[in-house]
């Protein structure tokens, strides 16, 4: 009897565990690196409409047009600060996650989509569309902050023989995001002319959802043992994570940790390649987050709907035929936990970019012969869905868990990331062209 009710008591144990777990990804997720994802794919659907509104909003203001170059280098600024948002928002991830800690951070992160939010929501009414670039920038903030303290945050939260699978739900929420973006932008919902203010301004959704969450969940025991060296609250977070299980060995561990740091401080990078014992791992989170941008993932979103329209799709309908690259990477990102562990990082890593280069050189080809044969837009299609797939499954998911683990260096790759264009420049050729085109012609007849 008594052996019986032990085991009920451990399996209550274990389902209040799993939930509490549950919801701290949960909650981390969707004001973490969800914001990357969505606020990457909400910006395409609006592009006609706002490259007309810089024009319109310019002519009021001087009485002439723009010309067409000048509304493209707007836009660009408007997509491209986003990235340089982001850069500092990593930057200033490291120093917050250790003064602040990690949960306390990500709630104060989203002060920052707050105020993007009433910024673009504001924008159109305001007719200044430097007001979507100052909301870009400040959104850009508060995904460069996510992006790095929520794998650090989860990763110090999940058992020690989940931490791996925890900390690439990160990836997960960076493709759902990505996914409910394009859906949310379609013109029936909030993509069409007069609602594109309250697309931008949407984001502030996620942020307050994790506002009202996050604060029930505890904070990172590492950071309460380790940073503040408060052992009664680390015990107590570790109690509501782990239920009754016995925390005796993860606590002498931490305590290892924290007697093998005490009296360091944070090393800067110089200094990192200066010691021999992380400089080969430095290298490789370089040689390896560089690879990941510059691998060509991005451009597949900008040739999408060309392609697309090549291939005999209507124009109206390309953007729900778009929302397939998504569930594309929200497919990779889910199936990826199940494989990962069983074919191992580098395996997937070289397939994936092996594979990325035969479709790389297959999508080559066929573009360059969709004149001349009628089955080679099609051709293009699968290429594109093959190369994200390849991608998602490969590099773009296998580098989440990897570089974590070759050193703890996720601040620096993050911070790598924002060097370079993401996907969110890879807005659709006929969009822009036809944004262009709309302006002049509306400044024409004005």
């Amino acid at each position: 009897m008594r052996t019986r009710q032990a085991h009920l008591k451990r399996s209550k144990d274990l389902i209040l565990q799993g939930k509490v777990l549950i919801l701290t990804i949960c909650a981390a997720g969707i004001g973490g690196t969800f914001q990357y994802g969505y606020n990457i794919s909400i910006i395409n659907a609006p592009t006609t409409y706002i490259q007309t509104f810089i024009n319109e909003t310019w002519l009021e203001r001087t009485g002439a047009p723009l010309e067409s170059s000048v509304i493209l280098l707007v836009w660009s600024f408007i997509v491209s600060v986003y990235s340089l948002g982001g850069l500092t928002g990593a930057l200033l991830a490291g120093p917050m996650a250790i003064k602040l800690g990690r949960k306390t951070s990500l709630l104060l992160n989203n002060t920052f989509v707050i105020i993007a939010a009433i910024v673009a929501g504001f924008s159109q009414m305001a007719k200044s569309f430097e007001m979507i670039m100052l909301s870009r920038f400040l959104t850009g903030i508060n995904c460069g902050v996510s992006m790095n303290i929520q794998p650090m945050y989860l990763g110090e939260s999940a058992p020690k023989k989940l931490r791996g699978a925890v900390t690439l739900t990160s990836a997960s929420f960076t493709a759902l995001g990505l996914v409910l973006g394009q859906v949310v932008g379609i013109r029936e919902l909030l993509g069409g002319e007069e609602s594109w203010p309250l697309l931008l301004a949407s984001n502030v959704v996620p942020g307050l959802i994790q506002l009202m969450t996050l604060p029930w969940l505890p904070e990172s025991p590492r950071y309460l043992l380790i940073d503040r060296g408060d052992k009664e609250s680390c015990i107590c977070a570790l109690q509501k994570l782990r239920g009754n299980d016995d925390l005796s060995s993860e606590l002498e561990e931490m305590l290892a940790e924290q007697a093998a740091t005490k009296g360091q401080r944070a090393k800067r990078p110089w200094e990192l390649f200066r010691n021999p014992a992380v400089r080969w791992q430095l290298i490789s989170i370089i040689v390896l987050s560089s690879a990941m941008q510059l691998c060509g993932n991005d451009s597949m979103y900008f040739y999408a709907s060309y392609v697309f329209q090549e291939a005999g799709i209507p124009y109206d309908k390309i953007q729900y035929v778009a929302i397939g690259t998504g569930c594309c990477e929200l497919i990779t990102a889910v199936t990826c936990n199940a494989i990962i562990e069983r074919a191992g990082r580098r395996l997937l890593v070289l397939g994936g970019y092996s594979l990325m280069a035969i479709w790389a050189i297959v999508f080559m080809v066929a573009l360059s012969q969709q004149s001349r044969i009628s089955w080679m837009p099609y051709l293009s299609m699968a290429c594109i869905f093959a190369y994200i797939l390849s991608f998602g499954i490969g590099p773009g998911r296998s580098c989440s868990f990897l570089l974590p683990s070759i050193l703890h260096g996720l601040c620096l790759h993050c911070s790598l990331r924002w060097f370079f264009p993401s996907r969110d420049k890879g807005e659709d050729l006929p969009g822009n062209l036809q944004g262009i085109q709309q302006a002049q012609f509306q400044s024409s007849n004005t």
